[in-house]
This record gives C-alpha cells, sequence and structure tokens, in this order.
C-alpha cells in the first residue's frame, strides 16, 4: 500500500466520529446541498474542509505570557532634609537672644552593577544658618561633597578600584572674637580637596554593609584661591594649588541595629609621601538617623578633622595643628527619592 493510501485512511478514520455527529437522530447523514453550502461559505474543497472538521474536534492549547522583566543595572535616590528652629523674647527675664535656624541637607546616589564591574557615585550638600537678631547671621554648617568609586572584580570579593573625592564649601565662613570681630577663614574654593587614588576595593557582603579601600597610589590637589587663607591651610603665599602623593586608606560601615535607626560611618585616613609621611591626615564622618514616621527623623551627626597642614590659632594666637571637631543635633522633615534607603 502507498503512503498517500495510508495518509487517506488515516484522514478517514479519523472523520468517522465527525461525521457520526453530523447525522440526524435517524442515522442519516445531513443533504449534500448542506455539505456543499458548507463548502462554498468556507471557500474550502471537500479535502480542506474534511481537515477542518477534523481539527475542530480537539481543543486550541491557550498560552499564559508572563512577561520578564529586564534587569535593572543603575539605581538612584535622594534623602532630603530640611530644620528649622525659630525663638522669640519678650521682657525675658534670664536673658537670651532671639534667633530663627535653618539646616538643609542633600544626599544623593547614582551606582550601576553589572557582573564583575560596579560604579558608584554620590553627592552630599549641606547648608546651615544662624540668625540672631542680636548678632546678625552667621554660618553653622557648609559643606559639599562628591564621591565616585570605580571597580573590576580581581578575585572574589576584591575588586580593582579607583576613588575620587571632591571637597569644599559654598559661602564665606567667618570666625568671631568675643568683641563680635569678624575674620574670614574659608570660602568657596579655598580650600578645595580633590583626590584620586588606585588600589583594591574589598567588599565582603552583598548588602554594601562595609567595604574597605587601600589605595597605595593616592594623588592629591588642595586648592586655595585667596591669597590670605593659603598659609592657614599649608600653601605658600604664591602656591595657588598644593600637590600631595601619598597612600590612602578609606572605610565604610553602613549599619542598621534596628528598624527605625542607621548608622554611617566613613573613616579616611592618608600618608603624603612627599611631606612628612608620618604626619597622618585623619577625617571622620559619623552619623545616626532615627525615623519617627515617614516625613519626621532626627540625626546625630560628627565630623572629626585632623590635618597637620592646617594651622589654627587657640585663644592666645598661637598657631598649631590641632583636632577640629563637629557636632550637631537636629529635628529636621525628611523626604526620599527614587532608591535611597534611611
Amino acid at each position: 500500500m502507498s503512503r498517500l493510501s495510508i495518509t487517506y485512511l488515516i484522514i478517514i478514520l479519523l472523520a468517522v466520529p465527525s461525521l457520526l455527529i453530523g447525522q440526524d437522530n435517524k442515522g442519516n447523514s445531513k443533504s449534500k446541498k448542506n455539505k456543499e453550502e458548507v463548502v462554498v461559505v468556507s471557500g474550502l474543497n471537500k479535502e480542506q474542509e474534511l481537515c477542518r472538521v477534523i481539527g475542530s474536534g480537539f481543543a486550541v492549547p491557550t498560552v499564559n505570557y508572563e512577561p520578564v522583566t529586564p534587569p535593572k543595572f543603575w539605581k538612584k535616590g535622594t534623602l532630603t532634609e530640611l530644620g528649622f528652629s525659630q525663638v522669640s523674647l519678650s521682657n525675658w527675664a534670664a536673658g537670651g537672644s532671639g534667633s530663627v535656624a535653618l539646616n538643609a541637607y542633600l544626599n544623593a546616589h547614582i551606582n550601576y552593577a553589572k557582573g564583575n564591574l560596579f560604579w558608584e557615585n554620590r553627592g552630599q550638600f549641606t547648608y546651615g544658618f544662624v540668625q540672631s537678631f542680636e548678632d546678625g547671621y552667621r554660618k553653622s554648617s557648609d559643606k559639599m561633597v562628591l564621591d565616585s568609586k570605580f571597580g573590576y572584580r580581581a578575585i572574589d570579593k576584591f575588586y580593582f578600584s579607583a576613588v575620587f573625592n571632591f571637597t569644599s564649601q559654598f559661602s564665606p565662613g567667618f570666625k568671631y572674637s568675643s568683641d563680635g570681630t569678624a575674620t574670614m577663614v574659608s570660602k568657596f574654593f579655598a580650600p578645595a580637596y580633590f583626590t584620586l587614588g588606585l588600589g583594591i576595593d574589598y567588599k565582603p557582603g552583598k548588602g554594601k554593609v562595609f567595604s574597605l579601600n587601600i589605595a597605595p597610589l593616592t594623588g592629591s590637589a588642595v586648592v586655595v584661591t585667596d591669597s590670605l587663607l593659603r598659609k592657614k591651610y599649608g600653601n605658600a603665599p604664591d602656591e595657588k594649588v598644593r600637590y600631595e602623593l601619598g597612600a590612602q586608606v578609606k572605610a565604610n560601615l553602613s549599619y542598621q541595629p534596628f528598624k527605625n535607626c542607621k548608622i554611617t560611618s566613613v573613616l579616611t585616613l592618608f600618608s603624603d609621601y612627599l611631606n612628612n609621611p608620618q604626619n597622618v591626615q585623619i577625617k571622620w564622618d559619623f552619623r545616626t538617623d532615627f525615623k519617627i514616621n515617614k516625613f519626621l527623623s532626627t540625626s546625630l551627626k560628627t565630623n572629626l578633622i585632623y590635618d597637620d597642614n592646617i594651622k589654627i590659632a587657640d585663644k592666645d594666637g598661637n598657631m598649631a595643628a590641632r583636632v577640629q571637631f563637629q557636632e550637631m543635633l537636629s529635628l529636621s522633615f525628611s523626604y526620599t527619592f527614587g532608591e535611597f534607603v534611611k
């Protein structure tokens, strides 16, 4: 029997149930006229119509399509905080001075991670002032910091890395004597610090709770645009930019001891190969945040700096390197955008 004959036989056998369904209650087939009408209406020949009838006896499978979410390599977020306080006194026997205080903080990041490569970028901006009705306007905090870190996995949890940092302030800062005399001690780009370090970055966990960067080849530039302030920050009177070459160690810790509390600590150590390498420069930023509700939070921030090149006068006017320390406790309105986690 030929292959064509076998094919026709299979089609006929499969068509028998459908043909029986097409009979009336008396066992008689439908009229030839009706079949011809079906063929005419459908536009199919007899063989094609037979295949259609056979196929109609099988259920059409349903395909459940689930959209695939493409991977996200970029993550970005912003934290904004605004703290405000006001004091007004009238016939106050204990004395005092009325004042208005405002403190603003912005922390924004945009990070990229794909495979063995990562690129982290962060900008932090702080500005605050106190407007006293007796002493006038005085700046309480002023800082701009830009950080960028690029890394490529070397082995396991170690990455070849390049770390960049820029630090300066927005507006002039003054030191006030007991008689209220103001002396300018800083301004925009006086000083400004640029640092670029090449080395190894260690990331023990995916949660970015802790990271340690060791950069044995680190270049730094100290910019002081105002000639009257250069000596204070270690530059020569005619030296607008002072260059440093040394080694840097930077440790970052982000820890959440319980749900509404977060601790952040950044410690930076730098030794200048070219000028007194034993005098290690220290910068330590510490911050604790307590989330009260969706919009209110309280924070404690401290900044510690020791730099042998920065000379600070004591009460007798003696200039020397000293430990600088700043502490700020604030209650602020806070709001986040994007994927920033408080």
